[in-house]
């Protein structure tokens, strides 16, 4: 192979992992903002039980929780209105409960998923590279 020939491989090489790389940022960012619509309808719905102080504790962390993934999201989705996006995650998962005021479809998606993602999201970055790849 001509040297010309492998410098035009490597670049189209380097030009397609990094298409795939801002691929698997955006899908990050779509659960992360997944994962901070949950967390902010959690929060206000334990909030929102006044029968059960004790839990208050709870719905500010899950607050908190929001917040801090929403920055995290904000990170990774370049270009995009993490704001814009949390809404319409917001609406998607308000319409999955339908109707009902249980949690447990959110938490049964999203509970343990984002607690992972949150754990390690430069491991599940690598995830999406290698499968956008």
């Amino acid at each position: 192979m001509s040297p010309n020939k492998k410098a035009l491989t490597l670049a189209v090489f380097f030009l397609s992992v990094g298409a795939h790389a801002g691929e698997a940022e955006q899908a990050l960012a779509n659960e992360l903002v997944d994962c901070a619509a949950y967390y902010q309808i959690s929060s206000e719905a334990i909030s929102a039980m006044k029968d059960a102080p004790q839990m208050q504790v709870v719905g500010e962390r899950l607050k908190q929780s929001a917040t801090d993934t929403l920055s995290l999201a904000g990170k990774y989705a370049v270009g995009s209105d993490v704001e814009a996006m949390l809404k319409e995650a917001r609406e998607r998962q308000v319409a999955s409960l339908a109707g009902s005021s249980s949690l447990a479809t959110l938490m049964a998606k999203y509970k343990d998923q984002c607690k992972d993602i949150l754990a390690n999201p430069e491991a599940r970055l690598d995830y999406w590279v290698m499968s956008k790849m």
